[in-house]
């Protein structure tokens, strides 16, 4: 099969719906497939093409009426070049850029909707089938009008992802103790606000207490402010991007992750793999991610009082801070990259089979023929 993944960029710099993408392309290639990947730079344009996968260079960046007529009629031409049987749109842009012409050329539209939190996000519902990342965004979806019958739940998975190295190889990082880490974009829909207010009641009663933050994210000033006019200042440590984020996870004695709305997030797959004690918001995707609070201990979003006493909760108690590091560790099986793969795969055959755009003729076949 000829599979065209569409985002708007290969950074590798913590993007989670490009690590999904990234993942998914280079599992497919392996296991035989043509794959290309459609996207402005970045840093993941070098594993890609020493993966075999085919990197198509499409700068989607402006918003201007000349640059997105520029970016559209390009992405006809890479289309016509690579001639896919299936385009796979990660991201809104890339969808929209490449939605006429699939229609045109009967090519199979998989939409990925990786952002419930975007107003916009039903648009995604205009590719031929739409991937939602758990079940809470699938009905989402539907009640934004999405018909059912579009639809296909996916979980994000990354356990044994070909981007990362072994857990084996990676040394814990050196971190003060107790060490409450959490891994994520600096920003408020992250809930690093509600976090900085919990920090408040556990350095309290943990003298030793420190607070690390690793990620960057657009209101990453405004907290650092925020933090150094605390008198915890000295406890609170924003990291920024980590190359390696599960040396954070290993040396942790509690992972928060406090999102006021998160689909599906990648890092929570990271941290069990680590075997971290787990505290995160019970909103959209999460409880699927921690096998229903199983996996760890959910809190509801935006309530720094009870996410303070959760973590107070593990802090007082080695043993049972233990227990939770060793649920977060168990029925991991389910969360392997090949599982998503693989149902991606059954997803991309069921259109091609039911001809619902697929290239099924010899004259659509011709007609992306490059000219």
């Amino acid at each position: 099969m000829r599979i065209l993944h569409v985002t708007n960029t290969m950074s590798n710099r913590g993007n989670g719906i490009v690590n999904v993408a990234v993942d998914l392309a280079i599992v497919q290639k392996r296991a035989g497939h043509t794959v290309g990947f459609m996207a402005g730079s970045g840093g993941y344009e070098e594993m890609l093409r020493s993966e075999g996968i085919i990197v198509l260079p499409l700068d989607q960046s402006s918003r201007r009426p000349l640059g997105l007529l520029n970016a559209t009629l390009s992405a006809r031409h890479l289309l016509r070049t690579f001639r896919p049987d299936i385009v796979h749109a990660h991201m809104q842009t890339g969808l929209y850029l490449c939605l006429p012409w699939t229609r045109m050329y009967r090519i199979g539209l998989v939409g990925h909707l990786h952002n419930v939190h975007d107003k916009s996000a039903k648009w995604m519902g205009l590719a031929d089938r739409l991937i939602t990342v758990s079940a809470a965004v699938a009905a989402d979806m539907q009640r934004r009008g999405v018909p059912a019958k579009k639809i296909r739940v996916v979980l994000n998975r990354n356990v044994q992802s070909p981007r990362q190295p072994p857990l084996d190889t990676i040394e814990p990082a050196v971190l003060a103790h107790p060490a409450i880490v959490s891994i994520a974009g600096i920003n408020y829909r992250k809930g690093i606000g509600e976090l900085l207010q919990a920090f408040n009641a556990v350095a309290a009663e943990f003298p030793t207490a420190n607070l690390y933050l690793a990620g960057e994210g657009t209101e990453r000033e405004l907290f650092e402010g925020q933090a150094s006019r605390s008198p915890l200042r000295d406890r609170i440590h924003f990291v920024g991007f980590h190359e390696n984020p599960q040396s954070l996870m290993l040396a942790s004695d509690v992972f928060v992750l406090a999102s006021r709305r998160d689909s599906c997030p990648l890092v929570l797959g990271e941290a069990r793999l680590a075997g971290c004690a787990i505290i995160a918001s019970d909103v959209d995707g999460i409880p699927e991610a921690l096998d229903g609070g199983t996996a760890g201990l959910l809190v509801p979003p935006q309530s720094p009082a009870l996410l303070a006493e959760a973590i107070l909760t593990l802090l007082r108690d080695d043993a049972l801070r233990l227990a939770w590091k060793q649920r977060a560790s168990s029925g991991l099986e389910r969360f392997l990259v090949g599982q998503m793969v693989s149902e991606t795969m059954d997803l991309y055959n069921e259109l091609l089979e039911k001809g619902s755009r697929g290239r099924s003729s010899s004259a659509s076949i011709a007609s992306l023929s490059p000219e």
